[in-house]
């Protein structure tokens, strides 16, 4: 009889998980929609405030960069070595709006430099989010060949490396997609602002090549140094607990 139940058994349960995995997502989804709504409102009101001052201006951009660097960092992992994702969108995001801002590309106005550092701090954070954990998720299925590799001599960051490289790749493609199929199936935000607000299609169309190629190496930059924070076991997927254990047994 038990041998007669336990299929059953074992199909409810599933049945049962893949029905919580549903409400999950749709209640992640309603959430999602409403802090949107909730944010924008908040933004709408501030923003005209904010553009008035330097100061406040470089506040809100260091505001922006610290919720993208904790939203990035516990979507890689839960445990405290969250705080590394900030390196990865910093080393891709500086440099290009530091760049813009020095050749006059971009002036120091509000409602200018907020929606291009928006853009790339937002391009940086999915980069980092996607090649971080899918780094982390292909040297969890594939621990047997990291260790061989330990076992031939390698070193464990060249050892990791080799597995997480490809996998951590992937995080372009989107941008890749983006970049490809610009203006033949999707018509980006910058462009058809610019051709809203009364810019030639021209120069729309110069303006969004250069956000697309701007996104594009922040979002390589940001790969590399996340992948780079993975195979040096900056950032993982161990739990403080097993950590300290870990440190307590080696003293």
């Amino acid at each position: 009889m038990g041998g007669v139940h336990a299929p059953g058994a074992s199909e409810a349960s599933a049945a049962q998980a893949r029905s919580d995995g549903g409400q999950s997502h749709a209640r992640a989804v309603l959430t999602a929609g409403l802090r949107a709504v909730l944010q924008l409102a908040a933004v709408a009101l501030l923003i005209g405030w904010v553009v008035r001052a330097v100061p406040l201006l470089l506040a809100f951009i260091a505001m922006m960069f610290a919720v993208a660097v904790r939203t990035a960092g516990r979507r890689i992992t839960t445990n405290r070595t969250w705080g590394w994702a900030a390196p990865p969108i910093a080393a891709g995001v500086v440099p290009v709006v530091a760049a813009l801002l020095l050749t006059g590309l971009v002036p120091v106005k509000g409602i200018t430099l907020i929606p291009v550092t928006g853009i790339l701090i937002g391009g940086a954070l999915t980069a980092t989010v996607l090649g971080g954990r899918r780094a982390l998720d292909e040297l969890e299925v594939r621990r047997g060949e990291v260790e061989a590799g330990l076992a031939l001599g390698l070193l464990a960051r060249d050892a990791r490396l080799e597995i997480a490289r490809p996998a951590a790749a992937d995080a372009l493609l989107p941008g890749l997609d983006q970049t490809r199929t610009v203006g033949l199936v999707t018509l980006p935000g910058a462009f058809v602002g610019m051709l809203l607000g009364g810019a030639s299609p021209v120069q729309a169309g110069a303006v969004q090549l250069f956000v697309l190629v701007a996104l594009m190496a922040v979002q390589v930059v940001a790969v590399a140094v996340v992948l780079e924070l993975v195979a040096t076991g900056r950032l993982h997927r161990i739990a403080d607990a097993d950590v300290s254990s870990t440190a307590a047994e080696g003293e």
